[in-house]
């Protein structure tokens, strides 16, 4: 990505964040592996109704890209980065006790390295955070990994602010979003393998998970039973040989199948 654009996240200058609070304890103030900020600020009122600014937990062990990024998210009005987490461990804790809307996670992390400690926080339970990787490495096994465990995304370090603060948005709407060198990596291990095409129905149920449908909900829109649903995907599956939902949407986007969201919008809210 190297089109102009606003600084790449690894570029920084001194934040203008002060001190986190430090009341209610380690979920409102800091120690040596995480920080919690202050609750989400309130939008104003839209059509009678306020709105909270998603909120997002930083997981990045190098303190000046971490400080960097949460510079560059925080001048988004519609983002509060609500923690920040110096090692998996911590990212795992900060996720369950705060609560966020997103974790950005690097992969290169001490104590419990970023796929680990996604896996640990998408395993938590239905409703939790959606994790968005951020990450130097573009190599095929790390982004495997990544969405095997359960990640929403994977961008590069390479990637523009506007870019990062539209997947977080796309990402918080139930998107995949990938890194494009990346989905080219997902996929490239297959190539040349012969499989056979997706019946509509398959297709079908492979883009409604790609726009952030789960089973049931993709259940309701074709008029069939959850339990039809996950026999196809099995079907899904066994045809493209791969493990997840995740590398099947990859891996039909890549074909030109379905449509998948790999470059944010940058006016995307």
């Amino acid at each position: 990505m190297a089109h102009p654009g606003p600084r790449a996240i690894g570029e920084t200058r001194r934040s203008s964040c002060g001190n986190p609070q430090s009341r209610r304890g380690i979920l409102m103030g800091s120690t040596s592996r995480g920080v919690a900020h202050r609750p989400a600020a309130r939008l104003p009122a839209v059509g009678g109704n306020s709105v909270t600014s998603l909120r997002v937990l930083l997981a990045e062990d190098h303190a000046v890209v971490r400080e960097g990024t949460r510079e560059l998210l925080e001048r988004d009005p519609g983002i509060t980065v609500v923690g920040e987490a110096r090692d998996g461990a911590a990212a795992v804790d900060l996720a369950v006790g705060l609560g966020p809307d997103i974790v950005l996670m690097d992969l290169g992390m001490p104590v419990l390295n970023g796929i680990e400690a996604t896996r640990r926080i998408v395993e938590a339970g239905p409703g939790g955070p959606r994790v968005l990787i951020l990450s130097a490495y573009d190599d095929e096994d790390y982004v495997t990994a990544a969405l095997e465990a359960g990640a929403s995304g994977y961008l590069l370090k390479s990637a523009h602010a506007g870019e990062v603060i539209a997947a977080i948005r796309a990402v918080a709407s139930g998107q995949l979003v990938l890194d494009p060198g990346v989905a080219r990596h997902v996929v490239g291990r297959r190539a040349g393998v012969g499989r056979e095409e997706l019946s509509q129905r398959e297709l079908d149920v492979v883009r409604l998970a790609a726009t952030g449908g789960r089973t049931r909900d993709i259940a309701e829109q074709l008029g069939v039973s959850g339990r039809t649903v996950e026999a196809t995907f099995t079907n899904v599956f066994n045809k493209l040989g791969v493990m997840t939902r995740a590398e099947a949407i990859v891996y039909a986007a890549s074909r030109g199948w379905i449509r998948l969201e790999r470059e944010p919008r940058l006016d995307e809210h």
